[in-house]
C-alpha cells in the first residue's frame, strides 16, 4: 500500500472523519492505547460504519514509516484530484472575489501542510503550485494540514508562469512577496480577484514568477532590524497575507 494513501496522527484522522468521512476507508488504532481522543476516534468511526481495527504498534509503523502516528492511522481516498483546467471555472464561480495562494517551489512538506491549513481557514478559492521542483501533497503534508489538503482545491500546474498569465487574463491581480519590495502589503486593496504569490524557503520567488506578478510587495517587519531576522517562514508569511485579505473582505463596503 502506498504511503500516500494513509494519513497519520490524531488531528489528521479526526479532521478526516469530521469533514470527509465518506473517503475514509479504514482506521487502525494502537492496541491497548488508552488516550481518550483515540477512544473518541474509534467511536466516531464505528458510528459512521467505517472499519476499525486495533493493531500492534509495529503494524502502524509499517504503514506510515517514520511519520509520528500518535497511535492512529487511516486509509484514505482523497475527496477530489483537481486539474489545472478547472482553475478558470473556480475563478469565475468566485464572482470577482477569488482568493488564490500561489506557492513558487516550496520544498518542505511541513511548510506546505501549514500553508494549506491557513488557506483552508481563510477560505481560499485554490492553492496553486508547480508539479516539478516543489513538494507535492504526500502523507506528511496531509498530516500537517490537519485535513485541509483534501478540503480545498489544491492544484499542481505544469507551467506556473503560464498559469499566472492565464489568471491575469481572467482578471486576477497577482501580488508577489519580496523582502526588498518598497510597497507594503497593507497598502493594497485585496478585496477583488487576488492571487498572493510566495516563493520557496531559500531563494524566494523565481525570476519568471517575479516578472509575471503585477506588483511586488513586502510584509513590514519593524522588529527585524538588528535582530538577525531577514524574512518570515513561508507558512507564516502565507498566514499573514491571507488573513490581511480576509480582514479587508470582512469590512463593510463604504
Amino acid at each position: 500500500m502506498s504511503q500516500k494513501q494513509w494519513i497519520a496522527g490524531i488531528n489528521a484522522v479526526s479532521a478526516a472523519l469530521e469533514h470527509d468521512a465518506e473517503h475514509v476507508r479504514e482506521v487502525l488504532i494502537e492496541a491497548g492505547a488508552k488516550n481518550p481522543r483515540l477512544v473518541e476516534i474509534e467511536a466516531n468511526a464505528r458510528r459512521m460504519d467505517i472499519d476499525v481495527r486495533r493493531v500492534a504498534t509495529q503494524a502502524l509503523e509499517g504503514v506510515v514509516g517514520n511519520l509520528r502516528h500518535q497511535g492512529v492511522v487511516a486509509r484514505y481516498a482523497a475527496a477530489k484530484t483537481w486539474n489545472e483546467n478547472e482553475l478558470e471555472g473556480l475563478v469565475e464561480a468566485a464572482e470577482g472575489r477569488a482568493l488564490l495562494l500561489i506557492l513558487d517551489g516550496v520544498q518542505d512538506p511541513h511548510n506546505l501542510g501549514a500553508c494549506l491549513r491557513s488557506a483552508a481557514a481563510a477560505g481560499v478559492t485554490a492553492v496553486i503550485f508547480p508539479k516539478d521542483k516543489a513538494v507535492q501533497v504526500n502523507a506528511t503534508v496531509r498530516k500537517t494540514s490537519a485535513g485541509a489538503a483534501d478540503s480545498i482545491a489544491v492544484i499542481p500546474v505544469t507551467n506556473l508562469s503560464r498559469t499566472m498569465r492565464d489568471l491575469q487574463k481572467l482578471g486576477v491581480w497577482l501580488y508577489g512577496l519580496a523582502g526588498e519590495a518598497e510597497t507594503s502589503l497593507y497598502s493594497l486593496d485585496l478585496r477583488g480577484n487576488v492571487g498572493l504569490v510566495l516563493g520557496s524557503e531559500g531563494d524566494g520567488l523565481r525570476r519568471l514568477s517575479r516578472e509575471n506578478c503585477d506588483q511586488l510587495v513586502m510584509i513590514p517587519m519593524p522588529g527585524a532590524s538588528g535582530s538577525g531576522v531577514e524574512s518570515l517562514n513561508v507558512s507564516v508569511a502565507a498566514g499573514v497575507t491571507l488573513f490581511e485579505a480576509v480582514r479587508q473582505r470582512s469590512m463593510p463596503v463604504k
